[in-house]
């Protein structure tokens, strides 16, 4: 059973129980995930960008969006127009598809993993990890690629409310690192 049915069929209902909601409408759900990168020296040399997108094509299923500066920025050389990264936007099965090989392949081959962190969550109840090199992705050819480029991974969900949208990514499978509670040893 793909993490799509298991949601409508399983979590849902567990979602209304533990945080008392009656209507179901207003359960929250993961609505896209969004996974975006930079591609800073991707402006001097044409062919490090069409590699890195690819690569991103490879990751997600589907063919990067390249993002555009809207200002120019001296200091960085950068002018109004120029490619600055690519984004890709990801929903319904691809998007379940792609949030369980995070959860069960990617995360755990990251080095010294032992969860991701509860404090990124911003406050509309959506939740943005990043992630260093993007060659821990089991598609990626450690062969062909010239530099490791970090992704950042933002997963939008329906509620306004943390809590609710940390309880929504638990019981989906997201591995968040343990509380310590000040024990220090």
């Amino acid at each position: 059973m793909s993490l799509g049915e298991t949601y409508n069929k399983e979590i849902k209902k567990v979602l209304a129980k533990e945080l008392g909601i009656k209507n179901v409408m207003m359960i929250p759900k993961l609505e896209k995930i969004v996974i975006n990168t930079g591609t800073g020296d991707a402006i001097k040399n044409k062919e490090a960008g069409s590699k890195m997108a690819q690569d991103l094509a490879a990751i997600t299923g589907q063919r990067p969006k390249v993002t555009k500066a809207r200002v120019s920025i001296a200091g960085f050389n950068v002018r109004s127009g120029m490619n600055v990264g690519m984004v890709v936007t990801l929903r319904g099965k691809r998007m379940y598809d792609f949030f369980e090989k995070l959860v069960k392949i990617v995360l755990p081959r990251l080095r010294d993993f032992r969860g991701v962190p509860v404090k990124s969550f911003d406050q509309s109840g959506n939740y943005t990890i990043g992630i260093a090199e993007h060659t821990v992705f089991p598609e990626i050819d450690l062969a062909k690629v010239d530099k490791p480029r970090g992704l950042e991974i933002t997963f939008v969900t329906s509620t306004k409310d943390n809590k609710q949208a940390k309880k929504l990514l638990e019981l989906l499978g997201m591995p968040f690192e343990k509380e310590d509670n000040g024990n220090k040893s």
